[in-house]
């Protein structure tokens, strides 16, 4: 790799994590001062948390107990079903190939090789600890 692409790279790291560092006291700061704010309100607050979310959390409930009836008779049923405004879409399950194993097969069967395909490189960014 060159030396000055890497410095380049380097370069726009820190820069990107002095940016992160920056949006991140901004964030600290709005969140302090949102919180100064809804003091004067937080009782008419903790009032409509108290009304509503049993309501919210009996729904979520019987949504969670349904979306598990319907995945099950889906995946029983073996194939897609769409209703009025929901469709329960059925995927087969995921077939996957062990690579390291088929490697050193085709290395005394070179014939498997024509069926190899490989995706793009791809680059994440990550915390350094």
């Amino acid at each position: 790799m060159d030396q000055s692409n890497k410095q380049h790279i380097v370069a726009k790291l820190d820069e990107l994590s002095e940016i992160k560092a920056a949006v991140e006291i901004t964030r600290l700061d709005y969140e302090a001062k949102r919180a100064e704010i809804l003091k004067s309100v937080q009782a008419e607050l903790d009032a409509l948390d108290t009304e509503y979310n049993p309501l919210i959390e009996s729904s979520a409930a019987q949504i969670a107990e349904l979306e598990t009836e319907i995945r099950n008779a889906v995946l029983q049923h073996g194939d897609s079903v769409k209703g009025n405004r929901l469709h329960a879409v059925y995927a087969r399950g995921r077939v996957s190939w062990d690579t390291k194993g088929l490697d050193s097969y085709a290395a005394t069967h070179p014939e498997v090789v024509a069926f190899r395909k490989q995706g793009e490189p791809s680059v994440s960014l990550r915390v350094v600890k």
